[in-house]
């Protein structure tokens, strides 16, 4: 019982995780490219 709730939770954490890492590398992705649209404006 112990070791299904612990596999359980590990598995959650690894895609809260994976979710967590798309999510930051998307908003450096979109801070660059406005980054990028400010430079060429200018």
């Amino acid at each position: 019982m112990v070791r299904k709730f612990v596999l359980i939770l590990a598995a959650g954490g690894l895609v809260i995780g994976s979710a967590a890492c798309n999510t930051v590398r998307g908003v450096g992705q979109d801070l660059e490219s406005a980054a990028n649209t400010v430079d060429k404006a200018t």
